[in-house]
């Protein structure tokens, strides 16, 4: 009985192992099955999203089915407002003379015009934020890849600004005092630079440009577009700050508020400078803005345009974002010629000027060469691509 027992046991424990064996087996079989369809799968899914171009793979050149649908990968595009700056919106404007201009009327006629959205320096260019630009090439010798080189002798000569400009503009003038503290002093930093001419404020722009995109492409971003003057056209339009055949950027038609005070820094009456509160330029930001956050579209300084001057050029130039700029007066254009005369737009009047050439319709000009202690300039950039309707 014993030994039957046993036998049973080892046939049981012979029987047990075999059935091991067998659901391993079948384990096995399914885990092979599961692989096949695993893998099976995966090859239709990469198959088809190969087809559609979707891997980068398959498909026709380059993943794209063969369909035209564009460069893959670029990143979008979004504008940001640039530091300083205050966005213009589109929009069309009476531009030319907003009052009686008898003397004037055959170069400021009226005419309808439309402007694309940009950007406009809130202030015009400061004492202290030109300085980092002279800084960049006098103290720090810096350089940017791909900008032009500029020697020291050569930044000196021509973009340094001219700070003689308060003895020279004026006929027995006590301007030294001005002359030597006017640029370099902490007590100036937020005055307009001036003594600077047409050809410094574009380099100034290029300059500025540059050094921006430089950070930008760092951190791989596109670049932003070119720090520019401002279109007459351009000037005009932000200078009203929305308020279209207004005589001033605040409206009509006094140059004084309802207490009396000066909305702007010019010559007030027959000359009494210090009406005003200020004798000569004035700190930036010292009079109220205009509506679309712009200070000292009148008065303080005249500023520089981008346009060349001409007496019939508002009449003859296209009515969307007009510019008119004379080849014949650019040294480096073909067409140069030095019998003609390179005049250059400002606009907006200054702290020596009478209240006519506050006025927004008002036009005059000077050589783009030429340094003066009453003509600064600011900086416009054009805004790329639709607006998202918040930055306006």
């Amino acid at each position: 009985m014993e030994k039957e027992r046993q036998k049973q046991i080892t046939l049981g424990s012979g029987s047990f192992s075999k059935a091991g064996r067998r659901f391993k087996i079948v384990a096995m079989i399914k885990k092979a099955i599961s692989k096949s369809w695993f893998y099976g799968a995966l090859v239709l899914v990469t198959a088809f999203l190969g087809g559609c171009g979707l891997l980068g793979i398959g498909g026709g050149k380059g993943g794209d089915g063969g369909e035209l649908v564009g460069v893959p990968n670029r990143e979008g595009w979004v504008m940001v407002n640039p530091f300083g700056m205050m966005p213009i919106p589109a929009g069309t404007f009476h531009m030319g003379q907003a009052d009686e201009d008898p003397a004037s009327t055959q170069i400021n006629f009226n005419k309808q015009v439309t402007i694309g959205q940009f950007y406009m320096d809130d202030t015009e260019i400061t004492n202290n934020e030109y300085r980092q630009f002279t800084n960049f090439f006098l103290v720090d010798n810096n350089a940017i890849e791909g900008f032009p080189t500029v020697s020291t002798e050569e930044f000196k000569q021509k973009y340094y600004p001219d700070t003689t400009v308060w003895v020279r503009d004026f006929a027995h003038h006590m301007g030294d005092p001005v002359q030597d503290y006017y640029y370099w002093h902490p007590g100036y930093d937020d005055y307009p630079v001036v003594g600077v001419n047409w050809n410094a404020a574009v380099f100034f722009g290029k300059w500025r440009t540059a050094y921006l995109n430089e950070y930008r492409k760092s951190i791989g971003e596109f670049p932003m577009p070119e720090f520019r003057l401002p279109s007459e056209a351009e000037w005009e339009y932000a200078a009203r700050g929305g308020r279209d055949m207004a005589k001033y950027p605040w409206g009509n038609p006094y140059v004084r508020n309802s207490k009396g005070c000066m909305l702007a820094n010019f010559k007030p009456g027959r000359g009494n400078f210090y009406d005003d509160g200020f004798a000569y330029t004035s700190p930036v930001r010292a009079y109220f803005p205009n509506d679309y956050g712009l200070y000292d579209t009148s008065g303080n300084v005249s500023e520089w345009c981008l346009d060349d001057f001409n007496p019939a050029s508002v009449p003859t130039v296209w009515d969307l974002n007009p510019q008119y700029i004379d080849d014949r007066t650019d040294p480096e254009s073909k067409k140069f010629n030095a019998k003609v005369a390179p005049k250059k737009v400002i606009r907006g009047g200054s702290w020596k000027d009478v209240a006519y050439y506050l006025e927004t319709g008002t036009r005059t000009y000077e050589f783009r060469d030429s340094v003066r202690a009453y003509i600064g300039f600011r900086c416009a950039l054009t805004h790329l691509g639709r607006s998202s309707g918040t930055e306006f």
